[in-house]
């Protein structure tokens, strides 16, 4: 049996985590820690987990983690750089749910998060923790990155599009809704719920700070610098993203084409599914689960494709894949703790 830690586990994505490994049978959680809700029981805090997760949460330091394989680190941006070199320091194999390692090149960072990286010399030791691209590289690292939400369904949607030549990289549009979740379990005016139901509005727009992300690893997918226009939604639901995605085809590329370049890369891939031809999915079938779910057609009066994506963005958007990334990590079946559907049908 294999022992984790969670760092910051009453987040939202500390909750989901919690829910995945209650069932995972390979692993047995060991320090949960908490500033804000210290002292006490996991119970108290999620009352859905209380005899499901036992546990008394406790103010972080390093020693708490004592006798974990892998720790998640699921604080805040800036918050994650201050604590993740310490774990790694201390001989911890480390899952960042933060954005803090995913950017390759600090200055980039430092200019969309509008702060200073304290540790730049540690993000060279970071890989990028979507297994369908990076599986190989996780498997031999300390410390995986895990992914942006909003970047996983874009992300897995047209990197194989991009290699394959089928699509004009300077065409890219992606425009996402996501639920409420995804901003957080934290108190704002615009995230009450008289603020969100029955609105549906734009955010972040041309500044979110996702865009980054996925043009760094749209850019390595076609060997040449990627821009994306990324417009982020917030829609009044409580999880989900769903990604529709624009570019325009390349000469002579067609809609076979394309779904063949997905499938060859994507076919073998346990949590990915294919839509079927002409059909195009809806977040309400991947709802706590850590499947993506993609359909495609190629609109041929204007020669443009349309790619559409679906994703829990609390499960395959940040905690399921942070599993997934754990297993890799620890020469677990890469499903294990995963293998289940979601709440709803």
């Amino acid at each position: 049996m294999h022992r984790i830690a969670v760092v910051g586990a009453t987040g939202y994505t500390g909750f989901e985590l919690l829910r995945l490994l209650a069932s995972h049978g390979g692993v047995e959680v060991g320090a949960l820690t908490s500033e804000t809700y210290a002292g006490k029981d996991v119970g108290e805090v999620f009352p859905a987990l209380a005899k499901v997760v036992a546990g008394r949460l406790r103010k972080f330091e390093p020693a708490a983690c004592e006798g974990a394989e892998v720790v998640f680190c699921c604080l805040p941006h800036r918050t994650a750089m201050n604590t993740v070199p310490g774990l790694l320091d201390k001989g911890f194999r480390v899952v960042d749910l933060s954005a803090d390692f995913r950017l390759r090149d600090h200055r980039i960072y430092e200019q969309w998060y509008k702060t200073g990286h304290i540790c730049p010399e540690r993000i060279p030791e970071a890989v990028y923790g979507i297994p369908e691209i990076y599986r190989e590289q996780i498997r031999g690292t300390r410390l995986v990155a895990n992914p942006g939400c909003y970047p996983t369904g874009a992300i897995l949607a047209l990197a194989p599009l991009l290699r394959a030549g089928l699509i004009a990289p300077a065409s890219i549009i992606v425009d996402a809704k996501s639920g409420v979740s995804g901003a957080g379990r934290k108190a704002a005016l615009d995230l009450q719920f008289s603020e969100v139901n029955e609105r549906f509005k734009a955010y972040g727009i041309a500044t979110h700070r996702h865009t980054p992300e996925i043009e760094q690893e749209l850019s390595a997918a076609a060997g040449g610098e990627v821009r994306v226009s990324f417009t982020p939604h917030l829609v009044p639901m409580t999880r989900g993203i769903l990604s529709t995605i624009y570019a325009d085809a390349a000469e002579g590329a067609s809609a076979g084409a394309a779904r063949e370049a997905l499938e060859e890369v994507y076919t073998d891939e346990p949590f990915i599914r294919f839509m079927p031809e002409g059909a195009f999915p809806n977040v309400s079938q991947v709802a706590g689960s850590n499947f993506l779910d993609i359909g495609l057609t190629l609109d041929e009066r204007i020669g443009r494709f349309v790619v559409v994506t679906a994703i829990d963005n609390l499960v395959k958007g940040a905690s399921g894949a942070a599993v997934q990334n754990m297993n890799i990590l620890l020469g677990l079946s890469e499903t294990q703790g995963l293998e289940h559907p979601g709440y709803w049908v």
